[in-house]
């Protein structure tokens, strides 16, 4: 029991250590609907071998009602694809860039974009999947 209690924290913890974050754009930029806007996907070295698959970005409109978790909906598909971060600066971790386009038709006020990233880690190249998100404001 005690070694399956300790194999559970290990395994918790080596997957933790995979996460990636979103870089950009900060909490609350302001975007016009139809506009450009960058996603930088930000990925820090791990201790534990892994492949990145790809990521997905997504957005919903929260002008209306409360936002749901990107991990039950992910609105817009604004990108699905490859993901292959690198380095640009030694002080940095390495990061994708992702240009999106704002969907024109989105309302004024509040938004949720919708980042999930698919790894596989390990020696035995287990999928992890993780859901992030960022809040921002369409005006």
């Amino acid at each position: 029991m005690f070694k399956s209690i300790l194999s559970i924290l290990f395994f918790a913890l080596f997957a933790a250590a995979q996460n990636a974050a979103i870089g950009y754009p900060p909490q609350g930029t302001s975007v016009s609907p139809g506009s450009s806007l960058i996603v930088q996907v930000e990925r820090p070295n791990t201790l534990s071998g892994s492949e990145e698959v790809a990521v997905v970005i997504g957005i919903q409109s929260c002008a209306t009602r409360a936002c749901i978790s990107p991990a039950d909906f992910m609105g817009s598909i604004l990108y699905n694809g490859k993901f292959s971060p690198q380095y640009y600066d030694p002080e940095d971790p390495p990061y994708q860039n992702i240009t999106v386009q704002i969907p024109s038709s989105l309302a004024n006020g509040t938004a949720l974009i919708g980042v999930a990233h698919l790894t596989l880690i390990g020696a035995g190249l287990y999928p992890w999947l993780e859901v992030l998100n960022r809040t921002i404001a369409i005006a």
